[in-house]
């Protein structure tokens, strides 16, 4: 299928990294590890140019830090858009019409496995207090059920 050229990835990430500049995970960190990290795990799964650019920006509308019709608006091709509109939570939602709408849209499901497999990694748990190791630790466990996806990270 032909495609509108994607804005290049050095651009994606430049742009991800500012709307996300000041920003920590749970642990303190740099957001931006975490953006690199899931951007990583998808290029190192097989996702392609599109996957890797909805990986950089797969939390920036989530956490407000781009808006969706920034996201509209971007030099960047249906299909990345639409996989950052699938992994985006939505207030409210439940884990299955979320994991629904991962499922239901093409080349998210690799997006999200990624971003869970980072989430989930032991050395950024080990970090974290105990009660949020566990509730995050099974919040993730039953996102990858949902998912269909398999047990080990």
């Amino acid at each position: 299928m032909n495609r509108t050229p994607i804005t290049n990835l050095a651009e994606v990430e430049a742009t991800a990294r500012a709307a996300h500049a000041g920003q920590t995970d749970k642990a303190g960190r740099p957001y931006a590890e975490h953006l690199r990290a899931v951007a990583e795990g998808v290029r190192l799964r097989g996702g392609d140019d599109e996957q890797i650019a909805a990986a950089w920006l797969h939390d920036a509308v989530e956490d407000d830090r781009l808006s969706p019709a920034w996201l509209e608006e971007a030099a960047l091709t249906r299909r990345t858009k639409d996989i950052v509109l699938a992994v985006t939570k939505r207030s409210g939602e439940e884990p299955e019409e979320y994991a629904a709408r991962i499922l239901a849209t093409p080349g998210a499901l690799l997006v999200k496995e990624a971003d869970l497999a980072h989430n989930a990694d032991p050395a950024r748990l080990a970090v974290l207090d105990d009660a949020t190791r566990a509730r995050l630790t099974a919040k993730y466990a039953r996102m990858r059920v949902l998912l269909g996806l398999d047990a080990g990270l």
